[in-house]
This record gives structure tokens, C-alpha cells and sequence, in this order.
């Protein structure tokens, strides 16, 4: 399998484009089985998780061109409503399709996504609301069976404002006729973006007063064109790497806003920060870097996706850091890593503490999840020698071209596999 080799120590320095948001790619990817008229997506990047939701489309009946970080998506023939386990368990986010498929066909047979290394992830949230429309739910031998003679238009609290569940039900109740609302729901920018797409596609969503989704449903949905939003957590993340590497770095083709809190902490760290409507440019600095806790919460809060390239930057810190994890319960197991590279962090349940050391030493070290996985990276280019990240795959998952990018700003980083590769 691949790994990085990284060399440390130099400081990160020029413009980094950012891409398209996975996060938003993944479900408007799903969102186009709502209608059989073709769809056209540009921003698409290309990811791992990309490629697996493309394969998805494809055993469903969907003919899928994908060239230049452009989708087009046309019907090829009949619509399954199941999906197989091989493909599911390759991704988590493969469990969105159920929504589509309910309410086009009034059934879906779909296996239950398997565990996830950050945490349990349930997908209750989903089948609750789904039975609010009217559907039974079964799981049977590893598969959940979503069945319904006829949904109907419904009033639903989530118990929490999880985007997966938002997204599905959205979706879903697109296609209901009569007044649905969601209540309690997600209000992450992918989630807007999601919206916007089913709005250009016929769907009538509209956020009331009180923050609720309010959907009038259709008897159908046509074709349509859009463009994904930026990638905040990409974004947040070379802006991190700037920041921890002392570098000067301009972040492009970005929505600030977006990271509005992460740009509040990094400034509250030390630095200096020019922001415009699409770009960051993180200043180079010399100063300590001051310690600065951070709480994980839905957004608008702290994006938990940042939590661990966070953490990689307080272990440079002049002082001690609280991290505090309240959305995901396993989701420090970068932190005996960065220990291994010479960190001082312990944790105790939701709650990690962070001593800043004054250099990071390169080690061998293994990614066991997307955004642990970056972090790691993250420190190997603080680090003084050469650090080797095994499980490049979870990665891949989340960054385009990620070396490529680091490289165009100063950093040695190489990709290499030690089975086809010369070491």
C-alpha cells in the first residue's frame, strides 16, 4: 500500500487552490438518482470516496462520465433499489442513497454500513425519519429493508443535527407531496449546498424563521447544472499546515466565512491573518504560538474534521492546549502517533491535553483515519528527519492531490509504494 515520505522542516510558502467539498460532492453526486434527466456537476474532486459514490451511480443504472473534475450523470436504462455490501462497506456515506430510492420506488434493501474507525456513527437518525414519512423499517441479515405503500409529508425532530440524516431526508421528502419540515437539523455549509442543487434541480426547500427545513414536495424532479461549493475542511487544513510550519501561504478559491471560527483560534494562536472574500493569506511568524482550547461542535462550532490537524499544531505550542471532542468518541487515535513523533499529549475520555514541545522528531507512523491521517502529515513536515505515513488510503479519501499540492508550496513529500517501489 502507498505511504508518504515526508522530510521536514521547511516552511510552507506560496498559493494553494482549494477543491471542491467532498462532503457536498458525495450527496449531490446521490441526489442525482431523483431524477432520470441528466445532470451536470462541476468541482467534482477527485477522491477515493468520489470514485466509490461514482461506482455506486453506475451498478444503479446511472451512465457516469467523468472527466476534469466535471460529472455529467444520464439515465442507462432501469434503476435498481439495492445496493450490495461490497460497495457499502467501502464507504459510509453509500447509506445516503436510501432516501433517493424510497421515494422513487417505495422500497430500498441496503446493508448497513460497517464501523467506523472515529466512532459507532449510527444511522437511527436516518430510519426514524424515514418512518416518520411512513416507511417500515426491517433490518434483516446485515440489511436494512425501507418499505412504504405510500410516504407521507411529515413534521420531524431530529434528536441530533447530524448532516448525513439531514441530507438523506431531505432528499427523501423532495418527492413527497404536501408540506414536510425538519426540525433540529444540520446547518453545515455542504448541507446549503445540498439544498441549492435540489432547488436547482425543482425542489422547493426553504429554511422558516426558526431554522427549521421546510419542504413542499414535487411529483418530480428534472435535470440540472451546478457547481460544488469549496472545501472548508481542506481549506482549514492548509491553513493549518501554514500556520504550524511558520509558513506564508495564500489560500485560494475558499469561502472564509466557512472557517470563521478556526480563523478566530488562529488568530487567538498568534498569527496574522489577511482574509478576503474567496482567499486567506497566513502570515509568517516568528512569535510563540499560544495555547488556545478548542470544543468540537456542529456548525458553526469548531469542525470536528479539524479537531486532529489542530492538535498537530498545539504540540508547538508554548504552554498547554485542551482539546475537547464532543461529537465523535473515537476520535483521538492520531494523538499516540504524534506522541511517538515527540508530542506531549494525554487524554481521558473526550478530553485531550496538549503540552507544547519546541520540535516534533520524524518517526514511522500509521494513518487510522482521513483527518487523523492529515495530521500526521501535518507533522512530519514540522518534524526535523524523515517520517514515513503508512495507510496513505485514508487520506486519499479526503485530499486531491494532496502531495502534488504540498510540493508546489516548498514541502518534500513523496508517494511511494515499498512493494513496486525502489525505497
Amino acid at each position: 500500500m502507498d505511504r508518504f515520505l515526508i522530510r521536514g522542516g521547511k516552511k510552507l510558502k506560496g498559493i494553494v487552490h482549494i477543491s471542491g467539498s467532498k462532503n457536498a460532492a458525495l450527496p449531490i453526486l446521490v441526489a442525482t438518482l431523483l431524477t432520470d434527466e441528466p445532470c451536470i456537476l462541476h468541482r467534482i474532486p477527485n477522491l477515493r470516496d468520489v470514485r466509490t459514490t461514482l461506482k455506486i451511480l453506475e451498478y444503479l443504472g446511472k451512465k457516469v462520465v467523468y472527466k476534469d473534475n466535471t460529472v455529467t450523470i444520464t439515465a442507462n436504462g432501469s434503476l435498481k433499489n439495492n445496493l450490495p455490501y461490497e460497495l457499502v462497506k467501502q464507504m459510509r456515506a453509500s447509506f445516503w442513497v436510501a432516501g433517493p430510492l424510497l421515494t422513487r420506488f417505495k422500497e430500498a434493501d441496503i446493508p448497513l454500513p460497517g464501523g467506523c474507525a472515529i466512532g459507532v456513527r449510527p444511522v437511527d437518525i436516518h430510519l426514524k425519519g424515514f418512518e416518520r414519512l411512513g416507511a417500515t423499517c426491517e433490518i434483516k441479515a446485515g440489511n436494512v429493508l425501507i418499505r412504504a405503500k405510500k410516504l407521507n409529508p411529515a413534521n420531524i425532530v431530529l434528536r441530533f443535527p447530524s448532516v448525513g440524516a439531514t441530507q438523506n431526508l431531505l432528499m427523501c421528502a423532495c418527492l413527497v407531496e404536501g408540506e414536510t419540515i425538519l426540525d433540529n437539523v444540520a446547518k453545515e455549509p455542504e448541507v446549503d449546498d445540498v439544498i441549492d442543487f435540489l432547488n436547482k434541480m425543482g425542489a422547493d426547500i426553504q429554511a422558516d424563521g426558526k431554522g427549521r427545513l421546510v419542504i413542499h414536495g414535487k411529483k418530480e424532479l428534472h435535470g440540472a447544472e451546478h457547481t460544488v461549493v469549496a472545501d472548508r475542511i481542506e481549506s482549514g487544513s492548509f491553513l493549518l499546515a501554514a500556520a504550524a510550519t511558520r509558513g506564508d501561504v495564500v489560500v485560494e478559491d475558499c469561502v472564509p466565512e466557512h472557517n470563521s471560527i478556526l480563523l478566530n483560534d488562529l488568530c487567538e494562536a498568534g498569527f496574522t491573518l489577511t482574509i478576503t472574500n474567496a482567499s486567506v493569506h497566513v502570515h509568517p511568524y516568528a512569535g510563540e504560538i499560544k495555547p488556545v482550547r478548542i470544543r468540537t461542535a456542529p456548525y458553526p462550532g469548531f469542525a470536528t474534521d479539524l479537531q486532529a490537524p489542530w492538535m498537530t499544531l498545539m504540540t508547538l505550542c508554548n504552554g498547554t492546549a485542551e482539546v475537547d471532542e464532543d461529537i465523535f468518541e473515537n476520535r483521538f487515535m492520531h494523538a499516540p502517533e504524534l506522541v511517538r513523533m515527540g508530542a506531549d499529549i494525554s487524554t481521558e475520555k473526550s478530553v485531550a491535553r496538549v503540552t507544547g514541545v519546541k520540535k516534533l522528531s520524524a518517526a514511522h507512523v500509521q494513518a487510522s483515519d482521513l483527518r487523523g491521517g492529515f495530521a500526521l502529515v501535518m507533522a512530519g513536515l514540522c518534524a526535523d528527519g524523515e517520517t514515513e505515513v503508512e495507510r496513505v488510503y485514508h487520506i486519499d479519501r479526503g485530499y486531491e492531490n494532496l502531495e502534488q499540492k504540498l510540493t508546489a508550496l516548498g514541502a518534500d513529500i513523496r508517494r511511494y509504494n515499498p512493494d513496486k517501489d525502489a525505497f
